[in-house]
């Protein structure tokens, strides 16, 4: 009978010291991760700072900064500002973990080409393929000039800038026409008038009308009303 109550007793202290193990390794385990998570930050939102700036923030959060010596051109990011980082923000690092950054170069510099006397499609694509950006473009209407033609630019040729306005001489103005209304109207007899008076008229489709005549025209491009001048496309569809 004792050796069975020493055999029990021996039972519950072992169950007891394993229990005790248990939750030793329980406590050990959290307060390691506690300890872990203690450690661990946000990694902060460093774009458009300085680097002086995005040095004191990833300081104050235990953070080592380290600034690539290359620098990459953007239009939108100010010269010498945070343009990216790694590893992004949002994102949990380790406190001295280190955040690499790249500065920008700001704008693109670019010699500004000669563009006076070019065409504006021409002096357009000149632009785009110097990387320069075609800021404004003013208009003036002279007899004098050719048409469709820079006449001027700001900055003047050979300056360096990234972008540039360009003043395009338009030419006098030809004369213009209200568009009539042609709904309702014979769509043949509408396209000869008009055609005889240098338009072009094309009949672009017909659909079937309830209670409309074959061949009335019963859409229209461009509308009543709006401002046309001689040889411009009129597209007409017609009822059938």
């Amino acid at each position: 009978m004792a050796l069975k109550t020493r055999v029990w007793t021996a039972g519950k202290l072992m169950l007891l010291g394993g229990a005790l193990v248990v939750t030793y390794l329980l406590f050990a385990a959290a307060a390691m991760r506690i300890a872990l998570r203690a450690r661990e930050v946000q990694v902060p939102d460093l774009t458009n700072r300085t680097a002086n700036d995005a040095m004191t923030i990833a300081t104050d959060l235990g953070l080592s900064l380290k600034v690539d010596d290359s620098r990459r051109q953007d239009p939108k990011i100010a010269a010498g500002h945070v343009l990216a980082q790694e590893p992004p923000a949002g994102s949990i690092a380790r406190r001295q973990r280190t955040v690499r950054v790249w500065l920008s170069a700001g704008q693109r510099a670019t010699t500004v080409p000669v563009l006076v006397g070019e065409t504006e499609r021409t002096a357009q694509l000149r632009l785009t393929q110097d990387g320069l950006t075609l800021a404004a473009v003013s208009e003036i209407r002279s007899q004098d000039l050719p048409s469709d033609v820079v006449v001027a630019q700001t900055p003047p040729a050979r300056s360096a800038a990234g972008q540039v306005s360009l003043l395009v001489n338009r030419g006098e103005r030809g004369a213009s026409y209200v568009m009539p209304d042609l709904i309702g109207v014979n769509g043949d007899r509408a396209a000869d008038i008009l055609r005889n008076r240098g338009f072009r008229v094309a009949v672009v489709g017909s659909s079937p009308y309830p209670g409309v005549a074959a061949g009335i025209v019963i859409r229209q491009s461009p509308q009543a009303g709006f401002q046309i001048g001689p040889g411009e496309p009129i597209s007409i569809e017609v009822s059938r």
